[in-house]
């Protein structure tokens, strides 16, 4: 993939962190486009033309482009197979992958908020796309104290689930239970998380 053109659209306190963790991961050869919060970069019209939402990241293959972080690190994981980032189709923990990838996508930031921000009137655990914040926690208590999600290998999954949890973890909305920093310790012990960490620094905090 020497000839392709890559492009990750971010800012350093943005999702495109996780995606510019997986990037070092995959040891792609890409550049990245800085968008300022305080100039509204991201609502730019060339901007908008990428992300009709206006959201951050964005990332660009050649001609393709692509939006919401979960995608993007699993369509990386898909085109740097060498990576090992993401089980075989055939493998049986393929299923395990698609499962917490998801299930992190899609469970863990509505939980938070309901966390962060209780409803006076809230709805049925029924009526709930993630289902009840009690159990989206302890789901991931149980599941995260076995260690990786695909066996005894690291994956994409574990790295956009542990980028999530952490991020819940360091502004205090999840509780700082063992599993949880056990396993974003675990997850984080990479050479290149470590490289990613010395290119766009830490979290304001």
């Amino acid at each position: 993939m020497s000839t392709d053109k890559m492009i990750l659209y971010y800012n350093p306190m943005s999702r495109g962190r996780t995606v510019h963790w997986m990037l070092e991961e995959v040891n792609a050869s890409y550049e990245t486009k800085l968008l300022k919060w305080e100039t509204n970069d991201q609502k730019s019209l060339e901007y908008l033309k990428l992300n009709p939402m206006g959201k951050i990241p964005t990332f660009v293959h050649n001609d393709i482009v692509i939006t919401e972080v979960p995608a993007i690190i699993a369509y990386l994981a898909d085109i740097f197979p060498a990576a090992g980032l993401a089980p075989a189709l055939q493998s049986p923990e393929r299923g395990a992958y698609y499962r917490w990838l998801f299930f992190a996508a899609a469970n863990i930031e509505p939980a938070m908020f309901d966390l962060k921000h209780p409803r006076a009137n809230s709805p049925s655990s029924g009526q709930l796309g993630h289902g009840n914040t009690h159990d989206v926690v302890n789901t991931l208590d149980q599941t995260l104290s076995k260690g990786y999600l695909c066996g005894d290998r690291f994956s994409a999954a574990d790295l956009f689930m542990a980028a999530s949890v952490h991020w819940w973890l360091f502004t205090k909305v999840l509780e700082a239970r063992p599993a949880f920093e056990k396993y974003v310790a675990l997850c984080q012990d990479r050479p290149a998380f470590r490289s990613h960490m010395t290119k766009t620094g830490s979290f304001r905090g």
